[in-house]
């Protein structure tokens, strides 16, 4: 059982790095459903576990934008800063609420994922006029909370956060977004951790698939540039039946019969 287990994870972190190469954003967002039902954690310890992984997988990232030079250090620090505060408090309210409901919440905002990767993820973000502090401070915040809550990345609100609060142009704000996205989940992971409820094991065999899924990922994304919004739309589609057999398993917690 524990070796199935150990496979069932490493394919899960494979599938999540895969899609992340491939399309570029949006495979964070199934970290936590894939440990739930695939590998099996209980709620809680799935969304930690997934926290820590999306955090590696995303600072390994970083890495890589920061040596191209897309990364805009003073906005990326800035964001990330102010979005660990939110994701602190935002993930130790989110271990306070039950499983089911929260599950059922998150499946919610896959929902609003999945729209938002149909629409194109928040425009082409051209070289606008940087905006004013405050939104940049209110932007990090809102999105570290929602992270915290859910413990995921934040990367599909994070880029439109930082195009609409400072206006740098789409692959600065790429690359300037793992940053946050490595700082918030790990400021989830570490909440969670604290509470106990992260898998290092699973976590460890997750980041390994993670790694070699986003080399292949990215490998085919150079074969396939003219149909990624094709893919794109798949996957927004798989997001929702994920959603929707979340809403369906977890509806009973708020008294719902779907």
């Amino acid at each position: 059982m524990m070796v199935l287990q150990s496979v069932l994870a490493v394919a899960s972190g494979g599938l999540v790095g895969f899609t992340l190469g491939l399309i570029g954003g949006g495979g964070s967002i199934m970290a936590t459903p894939l440990l739930l039902y695939v590998v099996g954690l209980p709620p809680h310890a799935a969304i930690g576990t997934g926290a820590l992984a999306v955090s590696f997988n995303a600072f390994a990232n970083f890495a890589g934008h920061a040596r191209a030079g897309n990364v805009r250090w003073r906005d990326a620090g800035l964001f990330a800063a102010i979005g660990v505060g939110g994701a602190a408090i935002g993930s130790w309210i989110g271990k306070d609420v039950d499983g089911q409901r929260l599950l059922f919440l998150f499946a919610l905002l896959m929902m609003a994922v999945g729209v938002l990767m149909l629409r194109g993820g928040g425009g082409a973000g051209g070289a606008h006029e940087p905006r004013r502090l405050p939104l940049v401070i209110l932007a990090a915040a809102c999105v570290g909370l929602l992270s915290g809550f859910f413990g995921i990345g934040g990367g599909f609100l994070i880029v439109p956060g930082l195009i609409f609060s400072t206006g740098m142009p789409m692959l600065y704000a790429v690359g300037s977004s793992l940053l946050a996205v490595g700082a918030l989940g790990l400021t989830t992971a570490a909440s969670y951790a604290a509470s106990g409820l992260v898998d290092w094991p699973i976590a460890a065999e997750y980041i390994v698939g993670g790694l070699a899924g986003g080399y292949l990922g990215m490998q085919l994304a150079c074969r396939l540039a003219t149909r990624k919004a094709v893919l794109n739309r798949i996957f927004a589609g798989l997001v929702f039946v994920v959603a929707l057999y979340m809403l369906y398993r977890n509806a009973p917690a708020f008294g719902l019969a779907i």
